[in-house]
């Protein structure tokens, strides 16, 4: 066990296990203690590595993380401490390798509940080796203006308050992490503050004691006086016992074992800590007090009278002329983060993004305001979803259901369009579902299913200006624009395409009003008059029944029709719809483990 002091104002730690608070109140402790460096040098988090931003005061800065304990020990040599935030179950592993590690002095355990086997193995290799461990079930513990591990302390507001950003003339040592925070408020109001306090953890087996640090205490020249605060259950207390008594430490001990209530209750009973628990007399907290009297310490009568007891020792010791002075200093301000700034009503800030589709802030998810869970329990499908995010609103079940049928019709035609062409070659080379996927979509456009939002604009804007189907195709000729939504490779006058037949039908059978789609049929029969594959296709029947929709249903205004398919709602049904046949032939290549794709020479023409 060290014999001296452990840490300093150029101390720094190893933090395992990632924790954001607990770090980020180490460096504002060092901000406040005006450390020149961040106490944190590194941070291991198995199976990441790279950089977490972090403020050291006003300064935003990265602090390496690393997968490995040998290596952040590598790359950090002179950071002695470990800060150990592994849960029960990986602790002991995880700290038995930093104590290994030459550079690594002294091992913080948080966690509670270590298994007792592995801490007394973790004490005999500290021990054997020189090392400390601090901890299990530990807050940790702090210099004052100097270095503190994790939550020592609790709050900046409560570091101030127990003037804890700067150091006084006791040495603290308690099992109580929770208790000591009390006692560094104690000792700030009845001496000149905290030079050093540990917590050396409440579990059975502490890796270190209360007189390991008692004894350290002794031998730093700036502690005048010790606290300790036991508790009962187990004998630690009576090694304390007997180096007072064999004269071991020669500044004044004030201490108090808590648990003396323990008596007034009929049968055994655990307070708290895992250790808190009494064997026998012996271990009572009585015992325990009578004990520590008798060897010398000054032992109040009970935990009311400690701030007194505390007080009255540090008087003597000033009048003593062994105190000396501390200058006060007035600790820097500590920049208040803005998401605490906001909530408190200090500062106010513009938001970067605007949203009124969904709201995930509450205990589920909101569609437009419809609780997700209110949309299974109602038998909604995927047109009632679409209906909420797109055009947020609950539309007409005959809407929802056109929805649907555009999406079912719209998924797939086929491997020798475009679009699946493309994502079956990305596949066949090996690529990821997303890749492949995007590939086949980045072809949809003017001239492969992207004709949707032209045919409904080129429509509207005829059949409200009054136009006839003759004068209507005629100036687009004249313009050299062919009419969105007529025309297909394949399909002809005799041979309609059977999609654009089922969607006529639903629309004559539920729609109020199919005035646009009537007008398409229109224009289809004039076209048809000049050519026998100037047919109605599906962009076409989609773009002009969902103007009937968006008009009929009586929940749009013009303006809203206007912009939804200004800004491009309608091919957003067929680029949803054919994403799902687009992730099929991903699928399907992938499954029958096709090879990579190479298009035949003969298929192509060389020409100079």
């Amino acid at each position: 066990m060290a014999t001296g002091q452990l840490f300093s104002k150029t101390t720094q730690a190893l933090f395992y296990n990632y924790k954001q608070l607990p770090i980020q109140r180490m460096l504002d402790f060092d901000f406040l203690c005006g450390r020149e460096t961040p106490s944190v040098a590194g941070i291991i988090n198995p199976g990441s590595e790279g950089f977490q931003k972090l403020f050291f005061g006003q300064e935003e800065i990265a602090i390496p993380v690393h997968s490995a304990i040998e290596a952040a020990c590598a790359a950090h040599p002179k950071a002695d401490v470990f800060i150990n935030f592994a849960s029960f179950r990986s602790a002991a592993a995880s700290s038995m390798a930093a104590l290994k590690q030459p550079t690594i002095k002294v091992v913080a355990i948080i966690a509670e509940g270590v298994p007792e086997s592995d801490a007394k193995q973790l004490i005999a290799y500290a021990k054997a080796n020189n090392k400390v461990v601090i901890g299990p079930a530990t807050v940790g513990g702090i210099q004052a203006g100097a270095f503190k591990i994790g939550d020592t302390a609790g709050t900046i507001d409560n570091i101030i308050q127990c003037k804890l950003y700067r150091p006084g003339s006791v040495g603290f040592v308690s099992k109580s992490g929770g208790m000591s925070n009390e006692l560094y408020n104690t000792v700030a109001r009845v001496t000149d503050g905290i030079y050093e306090g540990i917590a050396i953890g409440g579990d059975v087996f502490p890796g270190s004691t209360l007189s390991d640090h008692v004894l350290r205490f002794n031998n730093i020249p700036q502690v005048k006086m010790i606290v300790v605060l036991g508790e009962l259950g187990g004998r630690d207390e009576y090694s304390l016992v007997e180096a007072l008594k064999q004269g071991k430490i020669s500044k004044p001990v004030v201490a108090w074992v808590s648990g003396t209530c323990a008596t007034l209750f009929k049968s055994e009973v655990q307070f708290g800590h895992a250790g808190a628990k009494s064997g026998g007399e012996m271990e009572s907290a009585q015992a325990k007090n009578e004990a520590l009297r008798e060897a010398g310490a000054v032992v109040p009568t009970s935990f009311e009278a400690f701030e007194g007891a505390i007080k009255e020792a540090f008087e003597k010791l000033a009048e003593a002329g062994k105190i000396s002075q501390v200058k006060e200093v007035k600790p820097p301000q500590i920049p208040e983060d803005l998401s605490s700034a906001i909530k408190s009503g200090k500062v106010r800030a513009p938001t970067h993004i605007i949203s009124t589709i969904s709201d995930d802030r509450g205990e589920e998810p909101m569609y437009a305001g419809v609780p997700m869970s209110s949309i299974v329990e109602q038998g909604l499908g995927v047109g009632d979803v679409i209906s909420l995010l797109w055009f947020k609103r609950s539309l007409p079940r005959y809407c929802t259901r056109f929805i649907e049928i555009c999406v079912m019709l719209c998924a797939d035609h086929g491997p020798c369009v475009s679009g699946a062409h493309n994502t079956i070659v990305t596949a066949r080379a090996g690529k990821d579902l997303v890749s492949s996927l995007v590939s086949g979509l980045l072809t949809i456009g003017p001239r492969f299913g992207g004709a949707i939002d032209d045919a409904a604009r080129y429509f509207k804007d005829a059949y409200d200006k009054g136009l006839t189907p003759y004068e209507f195709v005629e100036s687009m000729k004249k313009k050299g624009i062919r009419v969105p939504g007529i025309g297909h490779r394949i399909k002809r006058g005799d041979n309609r395409d059977k999609r654009v037949e089922l969607l006529q039908l639903f629309a004559r059978t539920n729609f109020p009003s199919v005035k646009y789609m009537e007008y398409a049929v229109e224009v289809e029969t004039y076209t048809l008059s000049k050519a026998n594959n100037l047919v109605l296709n599906v962009d076409g029947a989609i773009g002009s029944l969902f103007l009937d929709l968006l008009a009929g249903s009586g929940m749009f205004t013009k303006q809203e029709i206007d912009e939804i398919v200004g800004i491009g709602y309608l091919n957003g049904l067929f680029v949803l719809a054919r994403s799902i046949g687009l992730i099929g032939h991903t699928f399907d290549q992938k499954r029958l483990k096709q090879p990579l794709y190479r298009h035949p020479w003969e298929d192509v023409l060389y020409t100079k």
